[in-house]
This record gives structure tokens, C-alpha cells and sequence, in this order.
């Protein structure tokens, strides 16, 4: 469906920008060269598709799934460059307005909706923030097709040209908005901050609740992924044999696995009460047999 989509896209990105040189209209280009980046935007998410789907090996440990969260970082960033240059562009037409071909705008904004909304249709929305960035081109492009359309008939209607760079500016500034949400969840995995939607605090509750547990530090969570999550922490428990904390860890990892979808889990036990932070037990241990 990507490759399809991208086929698509880049026809009506040749068909808009002769469209917008021959109309006049800076609306209609600064569509088309959104809807360039959006060419670029599906061949990247493609790219990442594919890579997320590769196995892990013994460099790659954890699989190539950041690799969605990567490409999704770098079509944001080329959105908002193309903002800037769609705001530089529409402050220099508002200073010389210019007349522009109406009908024209309305018919090939209308390809464009129709197009876009399919597009955006046969993709989904989802969770993958690699296909949600691919995703929001679409949409954004949509409405900036539906924008076009509705000054297009107020130009006709009132002969006011401005409208058509402040369309452009319009459809520069929901470019950046669209961006920016990919832009820092992107970048909050790619720093390994804590997972959207989780709440450190409820998960240190939530195990601390086990029968057996005494205690929870240590504790880090990151994302391997867009959706796949990792998590780290050290358990007090008492002085057992490993046979009877098994039940222990099977209980931890059933709360982490039903309540926070977390499913990658490194758990140390520890059964002597050393310092609540990241200093080793050794020499309290040491302090003990002595």
C-alpha cells in the first residue's frame, strides 16, 4: 500500500506544481511541494517498515524497530524546514499580491483532497508512530486541499488575491503543529525517556504490591520501539532460595505485562537492604559475614 501511495502522490505532486505555475497561485504550490515531502514521507516510511521487520542479531540485540522511530524523527524535521520556507514565501506574496486563477485552484485542490483522504484512508492511523508520521502528511495535506478549495471561492467571490498567500500561511503553520507531535515522542524514545502514557510512580505502586516484595529501586523504563517497551529495576525480597522467588518474578512480570503492556523485563533480586540507589551490596554483605 505504501509503494502504491507513493506512485499516487508523486503523479499529483508533477500534476498541482504545473497546475500552481499556470493558476498563479502560491497556495497551489506550496500544496504541491507539501505534497513532495509527503512523496519523500511514504518512501521513508517504507523504508522503515521494512526495517522493522528485520530479526535481531548479535549487533542489532535489540532488532531494528527504532528504526520506524528514526525516519518518523527525520520527516518531521523536513516538514518544518518546508514550513519555513512556505512562511518566508507567503510574507513576500502578502507584500505583492499577484491575481490567480480560481477555478483552476478549486478543481485541482479537489484531485488533491480526494487523493490525500485516500491515501490517508488506505494507510490508518495506528500506533506505529513510523505510519502515524506518514499518516499526518496526509491528513495535513487533506486539509490544506480543503482550505484551498474554500479561498478559492472567496476570491472568486470577494477578488480579495491576499487570501491566497495567507491559505499558504495557514498551511504552513498546521504543518509545523502536525510536526512537532512526532517530533517529541520521537525523540522521547529516541533519549529513552519514559514511555508515553506510563507514570513511573504507578509502577513502582503496582509491583511493590507483589506478595514477597519489599521493596522496588532502580527502576527505568524506556521504549525499544514505538510500541515495544523495556524495563530495568532492582526487588528486595527475602532471603529465599531461587526456587521459591520464581513465583515472585512471575507475579512482577504478569502486573508489568497486564497492567503497563511492558514485556521485556531484566529484574535483579536482592535479599540484604543496601542504600536505595545504584550503589552495589558488596561491601554491606562483606560488613555482614564479618
Amino acid at each position: 500500500m505504501l509503494f502504491v501511495s507513493l506512485a499516487v502522490t508523486a503523479a499529483f505532486v508533477i500534476f498541482e506544481a504545473v497546475a500552481g505555475f499556470r493558476a498563479g497561485s502560491l497556495a497551489l504550490l506550496s500544496d504541491a511541494g507539501h505534497n513532495f515531502t509527503d512523496a519523500f514521507a511514504l518512501l521513508l516510511a517504507a523504508i522503515g517498515v521494512y526495517l522493522e521487520t528485520r530479526p535481531a542479531d548479535h549487533i542489532k540485540t535489540y532488532g531494528y524497530e527504532r528504526a520506524g522511530v528514526l525516519v518518523a524523527f527525520v520527516n518531521a524535521i523536513i516538514l518544518v524546514a518546508l514550513a519555513g520556507f512556505l512562511i518566508y514565501e507567503s510574507y513576500v506574496r502578502l507584500r505583492d499580491p499577484r491575481p490567480v486563477a480560481e477555478m483552476t485552484m478549486i478543481v485541482v485542490a479537489g484531485v488533491g483532497l480526494a487523493v490525500n483522504l485516500g491515501i490517508a484512508f488506505g494507510i490508518g492511523k495506528g500506533h506505529d508512530l513510523n505510519l502515524r508520521a506518514a499518516w499526518m502528511h496526509m491528513m495535513g495535506d487533506a486539509a490544506s486541499s480543503a482550505g484551498i478549495i474554500a479561498g478559492a471561492i472567496a476570491i472568486r467571490l470577494t477578488g480579495w488575491v491576499k487570501i491566497d498567500p495567507v491559505l499558504s500561511l495557514l498551511i504552513a503553520l498546521g504543518i509545523v503543529w502536525s510536526a512537532w507531535g512526532i517530533i517529541k515522542d520521537a525523540l522521547n524514545i529516541l533519549l529513552e525517556g519514559l514511555p508515553k502514557g506510563l507514570k513511573l510512580a504507578d509502577v513502582l505502586r503496582d509491583v511493590g504490591t507483589v506478595q514477597g516484595v519489599i521493596d522496588v529501586h532502580d527502576l527505568h523504563i524506556w521504549s525499544i520501539g514505538t510500541e515495544a517497551h523495556a524495563l530495568s529495576c532492582h526487588v528486595l525480597i527475602e532471603d529465599m532460595p531461587p526456587s521459591s522467588s520464581d513465583s515472585i518474578l512471575r507475579s512482577i512480570n504478569q502486573v508489568l505485562c497486564d497492567r503497563f503492556h511492558i514485556h521485556h523485563t531484566t529484574i535483579q533480586f536482592e535479599h540484604t537492604r543496601c542504600a536505595l540507589a545504584d550503589a552495589p551490596c558488596t561491601e554491606v554483605r562483606r560488613a555482614q559475614l564479618q
